[in-house]
């Protein structure tokens, strides 16, 4: 099992959940987190952290978001690794709850 980063972090792209993985498993695009899912042990460290509460389990995916877990998967192999705590995106906090932001993002 792996978690999931989904639609609210695009364009916000805290990175609280960054410093607290114990397994360096996120892959940081230009305005989105990714979590490879070969790499993440389940630890759940990362769910509360996420001040967006952009990550769920994958079993706990919401129903309109389930792209997302293949989304995570194939962004992974092509994007960076990112271990430490970054500033969030300048506006972030007008992009945190907006839905539907999947047309936002940035994929490289």
């Amino acid at each position: 099992m792996t978690f999931i980063v989904t639609d609210n972090c695009i364009k916000c792209k805290y990175t609280d959940c960054v410093e607290v993985c114990p397994v360096d498993c996120f892959y940081e695009g230009p305005n989105f987190l990714v979590i490879h899912p070969d790499e993440c042990i389940d630890c759940a460290l990362c769910e509360p952290e996420c001040p967006a509460q952009a990550i769920f389990s994958e079993d706990e995916v919401p129903e309109d978001q389930q792209e997302y877990i293949e989304l995570n998967a194939d962004l992974a192999e092509i994007w960076p690794n990112i271990t430490e705590k970054k500033e969030s995106l300048p506006d972030a906090e007008e992009w945190d709850g907006v839905k539907d932001k999947l047309q936002y993002l940035e994929r490289e």
